[in-house]
């Protein structure tokens, strides 16, 4: 691994560790907030809606700036969106903190593309490792993230006020690492040359399956995730054993994209994807068989390595959907669409988890596992019939 790609993987586990942080606090403190308990993963729900929105306007900044100062700007609205939350507990609004997270939106969207900015630090064969080992990096998230909800929860006075002074040191800490890499220019397009139109691009199977299973997996590990530490409350366990879970949850996520690669490479990409669509539906016979600890860890450790084969397996076959001239574009319609997914399970994890309960929304998340199932049992006989490998 060279100098650049190892320090775009420690921003990657400093990004991580603000994501999941977020995650692990948000919907505790919207519980604590809210007016209403179905209201409670609000804050989760604008992070995501977030990223959604400012998808297109982050391709285009990169686009316009480059990857370096682009990222930099994802970090300083990092910063200014924990600050914001702070000032909000503090003065105990909901309403504050969830501006507070659709305004972190942005920095979700914009260290979404590390992922597809790694590709352009090593030589094209070695693309599938360097998408792996940036999404590895998280692994450091992992350890960070929920320890550092744990620890900072009593800090200050007002609870997780702490965690959101802490991730301000976060953020400073990755513009430091991101001033240190140096991103080769993004390709221009010239006039007359700025590649296929977005309906064109998302008219291509590759495109629409790459996209279908990235958004759908994202959205089941997203709605399942975001009421994990409610649900818990709800059966009586404690926050520890939630961080616990979402520690190993993380971990499932991240620690399998350092092998992923090899994976995809060995089996093709459509058989790690298949792979993931399997262990999200192992997700929910475990979390359907009970509710105690144990039940709650085994699920969503499984619900992690899922997304991870999905998520990279489709952040791969994506890359053959675009050219060069083509790329921000590409990527921000890519993630515009997870985004917009994420949004809606965001949403309505918090209904579903304090009004149908963990059982129903296990039941729930069987209809888009099994349009990925469709979607990718559909390209592979696309690709069959067309002779491809």
């Amino acid at each position: 691994m060279n100098r650049r790609l190892a320090l775009l993987v420690l921003a990657q586990g400093l990004f991580l560790t603000n994501n999941i942080c977020f995650m692990a606090i948000n919907g505790l403190v919207g519980l604590a907030l809210a007016p209403r308990p179905w209201m409670a993963t609000l804050p989760i729900c604008a992070y995501v809606a977030g990223g959604a929105l400012m998808a297109r306007l982050v391709g285009r900044h990169q686009l316009r700036f480059g990857r370096r100062r682009g990222f930099q700007i994802g970090l300083l609205v990092a910063l200014a969106s924990c600050a914001i939350a702070l000032f909000s507990v503090l003065q105990h609004s909901f309403w504050g903190v969830v501006l507070a997270t659709l305004v972190a939106g942005y920095y979700n969207a914009n260290a979404a593309l590390y992922r597809f900015a790694a590709t352009e630090l090593v030589a094209p064969a070695q693309r599938e490792r360097a998408i792996s080992w940036v999404l590895g990096g998280g692994c450091l998230g992992a350890v960070i993230g929920p320890a550092l909800a744990r620890l900072s929860r009593d800090l200050l006075v007002t609870p997780f006020a702490g965690a959101y002074l802490l991730l301000i040191g976060v953020a400073l800490l990755g513009l430091l690492l991101i001033s240190l890499i140096d991103f080769p220019a993004l390709a221009q397009p010239r006039p007359g040359e700025g590649g296929r139109s977005s309906a064109e691009l998302a008219r291509q199977p590759v495109f629409l399956v790459a996209v279908a299973a990235s958004a759908l997996g994202y959205g089941v590990m997203n709605l399942l995730m975001a009421a994990t530490p409610i649900a818990m409350g709800q059966c009586g366990l404690p926050f520890g054993d939630a961080g616990t879970v979402l520690q190993w949850h993380v971990l499932g996520m991240f620690v399998p994209s350092f092998f992923t690669g090899g994976l995809i490479r060995r089996f093709g990409v459509l058989r790690v994807m298949a792979a993931g669509v399997a262990l999200n539906l192992g997700c929910v016979a475990f979390a359907l068989a009970g509710q105690d600890f144990t039940h709650f860890l085994g699920a969503l450790l499984l619900l992690g390595v899922g997304w991870n084969f999905l998520y990279i397996g489709g952040t791969t076959l994506f890359t053959q959907a675009y050219r060069p001239e083509e790329k921000t574009r590409a990527q921000g319609l890519m993630d515009t669409g997870v985004y917009a997914t994420m949004t809606l399970t965001s949403f309505s994890s918090g209904a579903l988890v304090t009004t149908g309960g963990w059982q129903w929304m296990n039941e729930a998340s069987l209809l888009p596992t099994g349009l990925t199932a469709l979607c990718l049992v559909a390209y592979g006989l696309v690709r069959h019939r067309s002779g491809a490998e």
